[in-house]
C-alpha cells in the first residue's frame, strides 16, 4: 500500500515551524540511509584498494599482477558506482514529515494538517476539534528526530563490508601512506618511473638495547645517532641503477654492483656517511654510539661458614646489562707449602669453573652479587689458588677480572682426629702415590683408639679404610677406589666432628670444646659465629631432652625447693649469655670469654626443670596435650603420604646420583635438596613396601585408622561439655574423625591425592577443635576462679615459672601446637633470612638441578 503523504493546508507552515530542527535532522538521517544503502559496495572496494596500497602489496608482486588486480578492482568500483547512482533517491520533506509523524504517539502532525470534515456549524463539535488540535500541538513540542537505520545486513549477508574495514584498520596500524605513491611509478613490464625513483629504509637497533626501530624516510635531520650493531635495511624501487647507496659505516666492501642493488642490508660498525644518491635521495652523517664492554671485579670480603660454604662477592657492570659469567679457579702451585704430603707433583685436576649468579629481577647494568659455593670436598680446599672472573654481555663482548690469589674456602675441622683424617684425605687426592705414608699415619692414629674414638665402630671403619689404602699402595689405586676412600674419610671426619646427634649433652659439650679450640687457634669472626650458633642449637636440644627425661622420671615431685636458694633462668637469659660470650670473643677478650663459657657450662650442668606446686595436669590440659599429639601424628602421616606421592611422580629425578669429580664436589656439598636432612626422614626406605612386607599404602591406612580410633576416644572424654565453645569443639573433632575415615578409605584404594585432601581437612578440623576447646577451658577457669596450674619453666632449681616451651617462649593457649611467639627473635631473624636467601641463590645457579626446581627457585627470588 502506498504511503500516504500529508496534505498541504494553511496550517502547514505553522506545523513545520514548530518541528523545524527535528524535521531537518530526520531528513538528514534519511539521506545518510540512502547513501549507505546505495554506495556501501563502493566504499568497501575503495577500502580494499587503500589497504593493499598502504601495506605495500604492489611492491612485493610482479607488476603484471598489480595491473591485473587493479583492473578487477576498478571494474568493481565502476559497478558499485553505477549501482549507487541507480539506487540513490533524495528523500523529500514530506517523507521526512511522515517518518517523524509515525514516530510520535497519535500522529500529531497529520492531526494538525487535517480539517474538520463534518460538524463545522456545531459549536460543541468545534470545541472538541480545537481541544484535540491543541493537544496534538502540545505533543509537537516534544518531537525528537528519528534515528536513521544504517543497517545493510540484508544486502550484505556475508559481511564483506567488515572485511574491508578490517583490512583498512590493519593498514593504518602496520602500513604507511608513503607506500601508496609507489603504484604510480609502475608501468607494464617494469618500465621506467613516471615520476622518478622511490626508496625506503629502516634502522633496527640490537634487541638488547630495547630501542625502537626508526623509519629512515621520516628522518630529515642530517645527523643520525645509531647504536653499534644496528641493522640498516634499504629498499630501492623503480629502474635498477636510478638510485645507489654510498656508505662507509659497515665492514663490507661496496662495489658498483652492490651500490645499485635494490635490496641492501648491513650493520653499523663505525661512524661515517650514509647516502642514497639519485632523485629523491638523502644523506646522513651517522654517529655510532659504541657498545662499551662489560667489567667485573671482586668486591668485599670472602665469608666462609662453619660448614665451609663460601660467599664470594663480586661487582659486574655493562651499559646494556651483563648476560652471563663464570669464575675460574686454578691451583697456585708456587704458593703451596710442599711439605707434609705434598712433596710429590700433584695429579692433574680440571680448572674449577662455577657459573656466576645473575640477578633474576632488576637491573643488570651495575650489580653486586655473591658467588655461593662449597669447595670443601675439592682437593684444593684451603690451598692457595688463583681466581679469575669473566662476564659477557649480549653482544658477545667479555671481560676478565684481575687474577686474585686467595685461599680456596673450605670447611675447617677443630676435632684433632677429624683434622688428621682430612689431612690424609687431601694427601691422597694430591697424589695417590702418597698412599703408603697416609696408611702409616692412620695406623699411628689407631694405635690407642679407645682414647680417640667415642665409638668402637668408628675405629673399625678407619681400620678398614687403612687396609684399603695399604692395598692400593701395593697394587695401585684406581680412580674409583680413590674417590670411594676419600669420600669415606670425609664422612668419618664429619661424624667425628659433629658427633652423635642423639646425645644432646655430648653434643653440647663438643660444641663448647670446638668453640674453645677455635678461640685458642685464632679462628675468624665468621667461624666463631657459626660455632656459637651450633652451641645455641645444641643447648636447645639439651634443655628439651632434659625436660623430657625429668618428666619421665618424675624427679620434680620429690625435690624440696627453697625459692631463696634458687636462680631463675629462662632460654632468653641463656641466649643473652651466649651473645655476651660472642661479643667478648669478637673484641679479642678471650680470657673473659673463656671464664663466661665456664660459668655457662656450670649453669647448664646444674640446670633442672621445675614444676609448680599444683596437683598435676588438669583434665582440660590432658585433653589439649592429647589432641596436640594427635595433631602432630596426623601432620607427620600427611607429610609421609605427600612424600610417597611425590616419589611416585619424580622417582627417577630424586634417585639420580652425582658423578664423582667436580660435579660431586660442587653439588653434594653446596647444600642438600629441599625437604632432605642429615637424619633420615620418615618413610625413607619404605617406598613400595613397609618392613613387614605390607604395601606402604596399607601401612599408611592402618596408621590412619589408629589415629581415628584415638581421636574417637579423646572426643568421648572431652571436657568442657555443656558450653557453646565445648559443643563447637566436639563438632569440629567429629568432622576431623570423618575426614580421617575418608583418608583411610582413599589410602586403601591407592588414591594418595584424595587421601592428602582428606588429611588436610582433618588437620584443619583438629586445629579448629583445639581452638574451641581452649576457649571452653578458659571460660571454665574464669567461672571457677581457678588459677592455671602446672606452669613450667627452666630454672637452676628455681620456683614455678609460667608455662614455657623448650625454647623458653610462652606456650600457646589457643588450640595451636607450639607457641604464640615468633620462632626467631632478635638478630637471629635477619641472620636466618640472609642464610635462606643465600641458599636460594646458590641452588638457583646449580645447573645440575632439574629445570623445574630452578624455575621455582627463581620465582622465589623474584618475590623476595
Amino acid at each position: 500500500m502506498a504511503r500516504k503523504e500529508p496534505r498541504h493546508t494553511p496550517n502547514s507552515e505553522r506545523v513545520t515551524g514548530l518541528i523545524r530542527w527535528p524535521l531537518r535532522l530526520t531528513r538528514s538521517g534519511m539521506v545518510a540511509e540512502a547513501v549507505t544503502r546505495a554506495f556501501w559496495p563502493l566504499w568497501s572496494v575503495l577500502f580494499v584498494v587503500l589497504a593493499l596500497l598502504m601495506l605495500g602489496v604492489q611492491d612485493e608482486v610482479a607488476v603484471e599482477w598489480v595491473w591485473g588486480v587493479g583492473a578487477v578492482l576498478a571494474g568493481l568500483g565502476l559497478w558499485a558506482l553505477w549501482r549507487g547512482v541507480r539506487m540513490f533517491r533524495w528523500p523529500s520533506e514530506d517523507a521526512a514529515l511522515v517518518r517523524l509523524d509515525q514516530a510520535m504517539k497519535g500522529r500529531p502532525i497529520q492531526a494538525l494538517l487535517d480539517r474538520q470534515a463534518i460538524g463545522g456549524d456545531d459549536p460543541a463539535s468545534l470545541a472538541v476539534w480545537k481541544a484535540h488540535q491543541a493537544r496534538m500541538q502540545a505533543r509537537l513540542r516534544d518531537a525528537r528526530a528519528v534515528e536513521p537505520d544504517l543497517r545493510v545486513s540484508r544486502a550484505d549477508p556475508f559481511a564483506l563490508r567488515y572485511v574491508a574495514v578490517l583490512g583498512l584498520a590493519v593498514a593504518l596500524l602496520f602500513g604507511s601512506f608513503g607506500r601508496v605513491q609507489s603504484v604510480t611509478n609502475m608501468g607494464v613490464g617494469g618500465g621506467g618511473l613516471a615520476e622518478g625513483p622511490a626508496w625506503e629504509g629502516w634502522m633496527q637497533p640490537p634487541a638488547y638495547t630495547r630501542l625502537p626501530s626508526v623509519y629512515l624516510n621520516d628522518i630529515t635531520d642530517p645527523e643520525l645517532s645509531v647504536p653499534e650493531g644496528a641493522a640498516i635495511t634499504l629498499r630501492m624501487y623503480g629502474q635498477v641503477g636510478a638510485l645507489t647507496v654510498e656508505e662507509d659505516v659497515s665492514d663490507r666492501e661496496v662495489t658498483p654492483e652492490m651500490a645499485s642493488a635494490t635490496a641492501q642490508d648491513f650493520e653499523v660498525a663505525r661512524s661515517g656517511r650514509l647516502a642514497i644518491e639519485g632523485p629523491g635521495g638523502r644523506e646522513w652523517q651517522v654517529a655510532m654510539v659504541p657498545d662499551a664492554g662489560p667489567s667485573v671485579a671482586r668486591e668485599g670480603e670472602i665469608e666462609t661458614s662453619y660448614e665451609g660454604e663460601a660467599k664470594i662477592p663480586f661487582r659486574a657492570q655493562d651499559d646494556h646489562g651483563v648476560v652471563t659469567g663464570v669464575a675460574r679457579i686454578t691451583l697456585d702451585l708456587g704458593a703451596v707449602d710442599r711439605r707434609w704430603g705434598r712433596a710429590l707433583e700433584p695429579e692433574p685436576q680440571e680448572v674449577i669453573e662455577v657459573p656466576l649468579p645473575m640477578p633474576v629481577a632488576g637491573d643488570r647494568t651495575d650489580f653486586v652479587e655473591p658467588l655461593v659455593a662449597n669447595f670443601s670436598l675439592h682437593p684444593w680446599a684451603n690451598l692457595p689458588v688463583r681466581m679469575e672472573l669473566e662476564v659477557q654481555d649480549a653482544r658477545g663482548q667479555s671481560a676478565l677480572s684481575q687474577p686474585e690469589e686467595i685461599t680456596l674456602p673450605g670447611r675447617r675441622f677443630f676435632d684433632p682426629v677429624a683434622a688428621a683424617l682430612i689431612e690424609e684425605r687431601q694427601a691422597l687426592l694430591w697424589n695417590r702415590d702418597y698412599a703408603r705414608e697416609a696408611a702409616m699415619i692412620l695406623r699411628a692414629v689407631l694405635n690407642r683408639s679407645d682414647a680417640l674414638f667415642r665409638k668402637p665402630e668408628q675405629a673399625e671403619t678407619l681400620r678398614g679404610l687403612m687396609e684399603r689404602i695399604e692395598a692400593g699402595a701395593l697394587d695401585g689405586m684406581s680412580d674409583e677406589a680413590q674417590a670411594e676412600i676419600t669420600q669415606a674419610l670425609w664422612d668419618l671426619a664429619l661424624e667425628l666432628e659433629e658427633g652423635d646427634l642423639e646425645d644432646a649433652r655430648q653434643r653440647m659439650q663438643r660444641a663448647q670444646e670446638r668453640l674453645e679450640e677455635a678461640m685458642k687457634n685464632g679462628a675468624s669472626d665468621q667461624e666463631i659465629a657459626e660455632l656459637m650458633q651450633e652451641l645455641r642449637e645444641a643447648t636447645r636440644d639439651y634443655m628439651r631432652q632434659l625436660a623430657q627425661e625429668q618428666a619421665k622420671r618424675g624427679e620434680q615431685e620429690g625435690q624440696p625447693q627453697n625459692p631463696q636458694d634458687m636462680i631463675e633462668m629462662s632460654q632468653d637469659d641463656i641466649q643473652r649469655m651466649m651473645d655476651r660470650i660472642q661479643e667478648l670473643m669478637e673484641e679479642g677478650r678471650m680470657a673473659e670469654a673463656q671464664e663466661a663459657m665456664r660459668q655457662l657450662q656450670e649453669m647448664l650442668e646444674n640446670m633442672q626443670m621445675t614444676q609448680g606446686q599444683g596437683q598435676g595436669q588438669s583434665p582440660g590440659e590432658q585433653a589439649m596435650e592429647g589432641l596436640s599429639e594427635t595433631l602432630r601424628d596426623q601432620q607427620e602421616l600427611s607429610d609421609e603420604a605427600f612424600r610417597e606421592l611425590n616419589q611416585g611422580q619424580q622417582g627417577q629425578q630424586q634417585g639420580q646420583q652425582q658423578q664423582p669429580g667436580e660435579g660431586q664436589q660442587q653439588g653434594q656439598q653446596q647444600g642438600q635438596q629441599p625437604g632432605s636432612g642429615q637424619d633420615g626422614q620418615p618413610g625413607q626406605g619404605q617406598q613400595g613396601q613397609s618392613q613387614n612386607g605390607q604395601s606402604l599404602a596399607d601401612s599408611l591406612a592402618e596408621r590412619q585408622r589408629s589415629l581415628r580410633d584415638e581421636l574417637n576416644r579423646q572426643r568421648n572424654n572431652l571436657p568442657g561439655q555443656g558450653s557453646e565453645a565445648g559443643e563447637e569443639a566436639g563438632r569440629a573433632l567429629e568432622r576431623a574423625e570423618g575426614a580421617m575415615d575418608g583418608a583411610e578409605r582413599a589410602l586403601r584404594d591407592g588414591a594418595l591425592g584424595e587421601a592428602i585432601d582428606q588429611q588436610s581437612q582433618a588437620l584443619e578440623a583438629l586445629r579448629e577443635g583445639m581452638r574451641s576447646l581452649g576457649e571452653a577451658l578458659a571460660e571454665q577457669q574464669q567461672q571457677q576462679g581457678q588459677q592455671r596450674s602446672g606452669q613450667q619453666g627452666f630454672a637452676e632449681g628455681g620456683d614455678p615459672q609460667e608455662q614455657r616451651d623448650p625454647l623458653g617462649r610462652n606456650a600457646g593457649t589457643t588450640g595451636r601446637t607450639g607457641t604464640d611467639e615468633g620462632l626467631l627473635q632478635g638478630e637471629d631473624v635477619y641472620r636466618r633470612a640472609e642464610e635462606l636467601l643465600g641458599e636460594l641463590r646458590k641452588r638457583s645457579g646449580e645447573t645440575e638441578r632439574p629445570e623445574v626446581e630452578r624455575d621455582y627457585l627463581e620465582r622465589l627470588l623474584e618475590r623476595f
